[in-house]
């Protein structure tokens, strides 16, 4: 979790670029991924809203937990061990995911897809089987209630408090889970795309995707470590997390873009099967 600005425009924009950057967090995407297969074969209208419907359960609790920071701001201060604890966690978190799906990449068979592995979905059972609006979005309320975000929503509500109370908590609260529908919705509309597309397309993008992913929050978590462990770097990083957060949704962005020239290339090429319709 980068120190968050004093400024309110400077704070508002480093929001939501965090809420983008969560949503392209590889558990989101494994478990989007998996929702969105789930119903393409179930239940096909709701595949391509899984992503969005996920986003907006795991954005109720955001915005709940903005509410109950801003209300008690005014008589609790955060323990100086939460936003180390947070930082920690997170860090591990990506690493773990960061060498599991760079993994996934370099041992899958060549006309394998590679789908993001996650780490909380594995613990919902059938719940990763929605198949009904609700249920879905319960999902995402259910992956917002880890530590992690838990302490990066607490960390950012406290933030805004400052500015005025819990009015101004709920609106971080919001921007955040605008940020994170925008990219959580994509991911979901990208992978019902790419369900109807022939199997090399997909095999080539979900590489391009996978790889972007695992590079990501490799470097994340390589970069959060350094700051935490050496004062220099942090010292020479405070300020440019504005800076730092729209890299890594250039770099994300840019992966997207790729993935996407290669699967219409691949889809033009002679010999190419188009499944489109």
């Amino acid at each position: 979790m980068p120190d968050l600005p004093t400024e309110w425009t400077a704070l508002c924009a480093l929001v939501f670029l965090l809420g983008l950057k969560h949503g392209f967090d590889a558990d989101h995407l494994a478990t989007i991924d998996g929702l969105t297969r789930y119903n393409a074969r179930h239940r096909r209208p709701l595949a391509r809203y899984c992503g969005a419907l996920f986003s907006l359960g795991h954005g109720a609790i955001v915005v709940a937990i903005a509410v109950a920071v801003g209300l008690a701001s005014e008589r609790w201060d955060a323990p100086a061990w939460l936003e180390a604890s947070g930082a920690w966690i997170s860090i591990g978190f990506l690493t773990l995911i960061g060498v599991v799906n760079l993994r996934a990449v370099l041992t899958a068979a060549p006309h394998e897809i590679v789908a993001p592995i996650g780490l909380k979905g594995r613990f919902l059972g059938r719940l990763n089987e929605a198949s009904r609006p609700a249920a879905v979005a319960l999902v995402g309320a259910l992956f917002a209630l880890s530590f992690d975000t838990v302490s990066q929503s607490a960390l950012f509500a406290l933030t805004a408090a400052q500015f005025g109370g819990v009015g101004h908590a709920i609106f971080l609260g919001l921007l955040f889970v605008l940020g994170m529908l925008v990219t959580d919705g994509i991911n979901g509309l990208w992978i019902s795309r790419l369900i109807a597309r022939a199997d090399q397309i997909a095999v080539i993008a979900s590489r391009v995707m996978s790889l972007a992913v695992s590079t990501v929050s490799l470097l994340v978590a390589g970069f959060g470590a350094l700051k935490l462990a050496a004062p220099a770097i942090d010292a020479w990083s405070d300020g440019k997390e504005l800076a730092f957060g729209a890299a890594v949704i250039a770099l994300i962005a840019a992966s997207y873009l790729a993935a996407r020239r290669l699967a219409l290339r691949t889809a033009v090429a002679p010999g190419a099967t188009d499944t489109r319709g």
